[in-house]
């Protein structure tokens, strides 16, 4: 929504300043300079980025647009998940922890926080480690370092979507410039026309100019921005994950682990201690009593 507000605001007054002025709007509608202009941007994105690449830069603008962050309540659900399976790798034997990890989909911790097994990726970032600490050969160290690695793996690919529009931002007020000259051409080949003719000619010309200037630094590189910042705060979910499963492999109850993933997460969204406590307990509880039924 803040994205949509931003983008009338910008536009609105753009418009506004340009028409108090004394410009006509009627100017600035030259269709065909947009069609070259987004045509040719749009061309050399496929060109340039994979089919996985261009469906998840649509999945990244829509997120960016509908501003779909992860909320405290998903990062309740989160340590929710992993108070259960730390207690239950704490207190259980071997075999009936894996049943939980080894098939997420069926297992009563998982279907007890919906929205963290929807995350398909997370929910294997969680398996695998879990996993990982209930082998017992691996040390803390170990399993840091390769946390690390696969953490600027993920990151790498989650922040593809945002390189991609940038490269677009950045072509765009060359692209606009292109619009630009082919509408100088034009203009060349009606140079025996009168005056108001070939004026209207240059003037429609030199909106591809304005336009590409406009769509890269007023739409395209704003919205990269967002999908930035947007996929960051996703990110956030793998360090919460990481900062509490290396937590407990160091020798800490589950609630003190959980405190450790929960100072990783912004202030501003921040749970209180209390809450994690109430909210991981009973999660815990439910999940228990899935399980037993």
């Amino acid at each position: 929504m803040a994205f949509l507000i931003g983008t009338i605001v910008a536009l609105g007054c753009m418009l506004g300043g340009f028409a108090a002025m004394g410009g006509h709007l009627a100017v600035i509608f030259q269709p065909w300079e947009f069609v070259i202009i987004l045509g040719v941007s749009l061309g050399t994105f496929i060109i340039a980025n994979s089919l996985a690449v261009i469906k998840d830069t649509g999945a990244a603008i829509r997120d960016a647009v509908l501003s779909r962050e992860p909320a405290q309540r998903d990062y309740l659900d989160v340590l929710g998940v992993l108070y259960t399976l730390m207690r239950e790798m704490r207190g259980k034997a071997r075999s009936e922890v894996e049943q939980h990890i080894d098939t997420p989909a069926e297992s009563a911790i998982f279907k007890n926080f919906p929205k963290v097994l929807a995350d398909a990726e997370l929910t294997t970032f969680i398996c695998d480690y879990c996993r990982l600490i209930i082998i017992g050969n691996a040390r803390a160290h170990e399993i840091e370092a390769l946390m690390d690695e696969e953490l600027e793996t993920v990151m790498h690919d989650k922040l593809k979507p945002y390189h991609a529009l940038t490269a677009v931002a950045d072509g765009l007020p060359a692209i606009g410039i292109v619009a630009a000259v082919l509408g100088v051409v034009k203009a060349m080949g009606a140079l025996d026309q009168s005056p108001e003719i070939l004026g209207g000619l240059i003037g429609a010309a030199l909106i591809g100019t304005f336009a590409g200037i406009f769509v890269s630094y007023g739409i395209v590189a704003p919205l990269a921005h967002k999908v930035k910042v947007n996929r960051a705060v996703r990110g956030r979910l793998y360090v919460i994950v990481k900062q509490t499963l290396l937590a407990f492999m160091n020798g800490a109850m589950p609630q003190i682990a959980l405190e450790h993933g929960r100072k990783t997460i912004a202030a501003h969204d921040r749970p209180s201690i209390d809450m994690v406590e109430n909210e991981t307990v009973s999660g815990g509880s439910r999940a228990a009593q899935r399980e037993a039924a």
